[in-house]
């Protein structure tokens, strides 16, 4: 196994071992989809790649607190409904391999209004900006992923205090990925 850390930004990936290859997308679906994209098709070891998507996520709900292997992600600001009705398949809801019951709403909207919140807790726990297009960039190309969020906020007014709680954060993600590298 050859192991890619995929993280949005730096300081989500500031305690990864030196020694572990770690890609920065950016924020948000686009960059990540072309970044991850990217990396897979250049990769020296793409035949024995897994990319591991590690980072801060908003909780939905408030009993959703810690870190998470996430099992199913949405695409939660496509206009999905409306496409399927045209009878195209949108694929807003991808399932991972070896995730367990934690759904993650990803989308490019970042996340603090009550009622926004209230209506992605009811598909989902968590929301970030790049989950689902790392996901289907890695099922697209068929390199096993996984998707490992920490809660850093409420998805509420409290996400703008974002980068207070993010060192700790990467802290508990790098612990992570030495009992699942290791």
């Amino acid at each position: 196994m050859h192991l890619l850390v995929v993280a949005a930004i730096a300081a989500e990936a500031a305690h990864v071992p030196d020694d572990v290859e770690v890609l920065i997308t950016g924020v948000g679906k686009t960059l990540a989809a072309v970044q991850v994209t990217r990396a897979i098709c250049e990769h020296p070891h793409r035949e024995d790649l897994v990319v591991v998507n590690i980072g801060t996520a908003g909780a939905l709900r408030p009993e959703v607190t810690g870190l998470h292997e996430i099992g199913t992600v949405l695409n939660h600001d496509l206009s999905a409904e409306p496409i399927r009705q045209l009878g195209i398949d949108p694929r807003e809801r991808l399932t991972l391999e070896g995730g367990h019951g934690t759904v993650l709403a990803s989308g490019d909207l970042f996340v603090t209004e009550p009622a926004v919140r209230d209506r992605l807790a009811e598909e989902a726990h968590l929301v970030d900006m790049e989950g689902y297009a790392i996901a289907l960039a890695c099922q697209e190309l068929g390199v096993p992923v996984h998707l490992v969020k920490i809660v850093s906020d409420n998805a509420d007014e409290t996400a703008h205090d974002w980068s207070a709680a993010v060192d700790g954060c990467a802290r508990e993600l790098a612990g992570w990925l030495a009992d699942f590298a290791g």
